[in-house]
């Protein structure tokens, strides 16, 4: 049978079958690991398996379906293997607070080019705006126009008053959202709103909700009442762009890579070369400071050989 994959705990898996019936706790077959996967876990959270019964009591994972997308960051243990964290993403969000604590724009940014490296759309939530005074509200109106100029959709929600709430789950209906954010921005709250009372169908999952078995293996999947599954991984916040080089970085910023079509040389960074359109476009305001800014510390990293 085939089936989603809705957590995983590196060793062992949880799959939620096609045809219905109950969460199958399962493993993966000896010979699997062997085929040609190149990453610390062969299997995540989003994957769509092939899984296979014995005796009714232990199941196997024998395959996996093609995957659309993947979102990787690079193994714990420096090693140039990567770390898939979840497979199948059609969404990610990002939620956001502007202080208390503030999400600096490199880490928007950040965020936004790794999700545009792994051809996965995303969404940016400014939460906790029933703590904001005029000042920030000012400011939250530039930032939000800042991203929607660039084309990404932005929400404003307060996940404790529930403003704003209706409209964010309508954009998740059906979807599988990757939900990240920094400590203390409020992701907790959002998620208990965003899915109340909700459990899966399972035969004996214990702890299936148990967020103290958090690790950097561990990841899970939570459905959502309107359908579609938010997906919780640990860690998620330091996933950035792998194997990129500073001529690439610039592809995943939108205004960015569309303003360097017009540049002098096809392989330009846009830091010095003679004749760069972005350089010029930055002068002009008519690219934001503070995206180049973080553009330049990406490259600065990759070049360093720090970037994660």
């Amino acid at each position: 049978m085939e089936g989603l994959v809705i957590k995983s705990t590196g060793s062992s898996y949880w799959v939620l079958p096609d045809d219905g019936s109950d969460v199958l706790e399962c493993k993966i077959k000896g010979t699997f690991r062997t085929k040609g996967i190149r990453t610390t876990n062969p299997v995540v959270v989003g994957d769509r398996v092939v899984v296979e019964e014995k005796d009714g009591i232990l199941a196997l994972i024998t395959g996996i379906c093609d995957r659309k997308n993947v979102i990787i960051r690079r193994a714990s243990n420096l090693s140039k293997q990567g770390h898939i964290l979840a497979a199948n993403v059609d969404l990610a969000a990002l939620i956001i607070t502007i202080k208390l604590p503030e999400t600096s724009t490199i880490f928007i940014d950040r965020f936004l080019a790794a999700a545009e490296s792994y051809r996965v759309p995303s969404v940016l939530v400014f939460n906790k705006t029933d703590l904001y005074g005029e000042d920030d509200l000012r400011y939250l109106d530039a930032l939000i126009a800042l991203y929607e100029n660039i084309g990404y959709k932005c929400f404003r929600i307060s996940a404790l008053n529930r403003e704003g709430i209706e409209e964010l789950k309508s954009e998740l209906q059906g979807r599988i959202t990757l939900l990240s954010g920094n400590s203390g921005v409020g992701k907790s709250t959002l998620l208990n709103v965003l899915q109340p009372d909700v459990e899966v169908k399972t035969g004996d999952i214990s702890g299936y909700h148990n967020k103290g078995m958090h690790t950097t293996t561990f990841s899970e999947m939570l459905p959502l009442p309107e359908g579609g599954f938010i997906i919780d991984t640990p860690g998620i916040k330091g996933f950035g762009l792998l194997e990129v080089t500073p001529e690439e970085a610039g592809h995943y910023f939108r205004e960015i890579f569309e303003t360097s079509q017009h540049c002098k040389f096809y392989n330009c960074t846009h830091t010095h070369e003679p004749g760069c359109a972005v350089i010029e476009a930055v002068e002009n305001l008519a690219i934001n400071p503070s995206r180049y800014h973080s553009y330049l510390s990406i490259i600065e990293e990759i070049t360093q050989g720090k970037y994660r």
